[in-house]
């Protein structure tokens, strides 16, 4: 198949490089290309004339998109616009990757695939937007909502938080953030299964399960074969964005539809640290 990945460079591309490696892959990311260039995105997309586009190109520093919403809405919101547009030029199925942010995190219970969404910051309504703007322009797409994602490459909280207990002896993470870890190539391999369905719509794909931020770290420093009673419970963190108190997501649409599952995100979590 052709298909064209955007961020290709960053955790969730380079997961879906590895699992498309037989496929013929247009591997968009910057420097070269830059999907808030309206003119250069519909372009390479039309030229390259793929089946489907991956967009997992994102703006997703949380809190950096509340002090420049510009940068956020032309990433997030024009930039997938733009990957939309190039879909359109040439008939080709677009995979959007978003976010559990796009919901308040007020819910307790599980959000299904079509509780109205509430973002609370600018990163979650500018990503909402690139949802609102693919289902405008296409017939033939895949909202894939996620969460927490990590990998082995790229900066992400497994990483952030070893980095720190290297560097300290006390670790204090927060009890009331809530979500559910997902490992990049767990969610690249859910993605692929969808290409053969075309059975078009939203999706929630996270590994299964929800921890708070303290739990994980937890888990991480107990995998690590560091102390885990060095992390301490914290609450009430100030931050520039608002984020969700709980996002678990619960992945009814893919599993009900086309048996498609994510495992625990304590046995991802293993598989992170055995290097698989």
């Amino acid at each position: 198949m052709r298909i064209a990945i955007t961020g290709s460079a960053g955790q969730l591309g380079l997961a879906l490089q590895k699992r498309l490696a037989g496929e013929d892959l247009l591997l968009i990311d910057l420097p070269q290309y830059d999907i808030g260039d309206y003119h250069q995105t519909r372009e390479v997309i039309r030229t390259f004339h793929p089946e489907i586009v991956i967009h997992a190109a994102a703006f997703t520093n949380v809190d950096a998109c509340e002090t420049d919403p510009a940068m956020a809405y032309r990433v997030n919101a024009l930039g997938t616009q733009n990957v939309a547009l190039g879909c359109q030029d040439c008939d080709a199925a677009m995979v959007c990757v978003s976010t559990d942010y796009v919901f308040d995190g007020q819910k307790t219970e599980p959000y299904w695939e079509w509780d109205a969404p509430n973002p609370q910051s600018t990163y979650a309504r500018s990503k909402l937007a690139g949802e609102q703007l693919t289902a405008s322009l296409l017939r033939r797409f895949y909202i894939v909502r996620t969460a927490w994602l990590y990998s082995r490459e790229g900066k992400n909280f497994v990483k952030t938080v070893l980095r720190l207990a290297a560097q300290r002896d006390a670790l204090h993470f927060v009890t009331d953030e809530v979500g559910s870890p997902t490992y990049a190539p767990d969610l690249a391999e859910a993605i692929c299964k969808l290409f053969p369905s075309s059975a078009y719509g939203i999706y929630h794909f996270t590994n299964q399960g929800v921890c708070s931020r303290f739990e994980w770290a937890q888990a991480i420093l107990r995998l690590a074969g560091l102390d885990p009673s060095r992390v301490s419970p914290t609450s009430g963190f100030v931050r520039a964005a608002k984020v969700p108190a709980r996002s678990e997501l619960r992945n009814f649409c893919g599993a009900t539809q086309l048996g498609i599952t994510l495992r625990p995100w304590e046995s991802a979590l293993e598989d992170y640290f055995c290097g698989r």
